[in-house]
């Protein structure tokens, strides 16, 4: 779609201007505040993690205690699902809000060996320094640019009309729907484009060396989630089995299995709450698109302008914005990158105002309707045909 046409070389060149006046002054007053926050966040963060799990193991106990085929299993497994919900929302506030944002090297001014943007490593199966490629390097510089940006449907979905309508996009929807629910697996294989090596144009010996990465992160994934933190459940329960007279390989059976079933829902929590937020932000109605042409020499300007245009926001209060990583604030996230997270919601009023003086949409709206509007995209270019919807303002 490229640059709206109403706009000068000198007008694109003065609000670049005005944006990194707006980035500059941010930066150079990061101290004690923004350091404050992250660390604040991130004692929140383990310490809901490590709640949630001693929730769970609390609610082993009344393994033994109930007997065997083991009675009173509604209140046992409302506590259990309580530790679960802890920790998936502790996965989702480690993944948006830390991981994603340390990576995007948002807090390497503090000079924290703990919290570094080239040594962090999330809790998701993705290796870090693979997402940290296919997203800082090449989704945040060719923002929505066809042929450029694999994030344009991750390779897998028709998100816009311009994309050629095949017949593998009638099964989209289906495929949507997976991407929700095992959204983290989806992440960790991005970055091979996978679709370029089904249709012969990148070989297998090529990303065998990636291929690796992402076994031995997924494999240490797998084994803390399905194994260990299982096995610890289940150890706990066996004192007491034996005191009780209990079966003690059947409640042990019983805890490895409960703790496993706890913590897969836990990261089906982070997989959905994740792949809905970012959908949200890349996807809905009015989102632009461009060419490699519109790209072609382009300046530091018009790169704010492309950022601006190809992200959405998302309407919220101050919880909200904390558990989507400050995602809902996609746009200033894409025309600002490493600034701080928590500086996102202040300077959102500025950005807007300043598109606004330059006539240029500002794609915002709650979180139902960014949803309703990417769902229906999804969905209706599935099939042939499609038309692009302007943005307002």
């Amino acid at each position: 779609m490229g640059i709206p046409s109403h706009l000068s070389a000198g007008d694109i060149e003065e609000f670049g201007r005005e944006m990194d006046a707006i980035r500059n002054e941010v930066m150079d007053s990061r101290g004690d505040r923004d350091r404050a926050y992250i660390l604040r966040v991130i004692r929140w963060q383990r310490s809901l993690a490590l709640g949630g799990r001693i929730v769970m193991f609390i609610s082993l106990l009344a393994l033994p205690l109930s007997g065997l085929p083991y009675a009173g299993w509604p209140q046992f497994l409302v506590v259990l699902a309580l530790g679960s919900i802890m920790l998936g929302i502790a996965k989702i506030i480690e993944n948006m809000e830390i991981g994603h944002n340390v990576m995007h090297a948002q807090w390497d001014w503090m000079r924290d060996p703990n919290i570094q943007s080239n040594t962090w490593e999330w809790d998701n199966v993705c290796p870090s320094d693979q997402w940290k490629h296919s997203h800082n390097v090449v989704h945040h510089t060719w923002t929505n640019v066809i042929g450029k940006d694999p994030d344009i449907g991750y390779g897998v979905l028709r998100v816009t009309p311009v994309q050629h309508w095949r017949p593998k996009f009638l099964a989209q929807p289906l495929i949507n729907f997976f991407l929700n629910i095992l959204f983290q697996w989806g992440v960790a294989i991005h970055d091979l484009e996978v679709d370029k090596i089904l249709e012969g144009e990148k070989s297998l010996a090529s990303v065998r060396p990636m291929l690796r990465r992402i076994v031995w992160k997924a494999s240490r994934q797998l084994l803390k989630d399905y194994v260990l933190w299982p096995a610890l459940g289940a150890l706990l329960t066996l004192p007491a089995a034996l005191v009780l007279q209990v079966n003690p390989a059947a409640v042990a059976l019983a805890a490895f299995l409960l703790v496993a079933g706890g913590n897969m829902f836990a990261n089906l929590m982070r997989n959905v709450w994740s792949n809905v937020i970012i959908f949200c932000g890349h996807f809905p109605s009015g989102v632009h698109h461009f060419s490699k042409q519109d790209v072609e020499g382009e300046t530091r300007a018009r790169w704010y302008i492309r950022q601006l245009l190809g992200s959405a926001n998302i309407g919220g209060g101050k919880l909200f914005h904390v558990l989507s990583g400050n995602l809902s604030h996609q746009i200033e996230h894409h025309l600002f990158p490493d600034m701080p997270s928590n500086r996102y919601p202040e300077v959102a009023p500025r950005v807007r105002a300043l598109a606004a003086r330059y006539r240029l949409p500002y794609n915002t709206a709650s979180l139902t309707r960014q949803f309703g509007s990417t769902t229906w995209t999804i969905w209706r270019l599935a099939f042939p045909g499609g038309r692009i919807k302007a943005a307002t303002a």
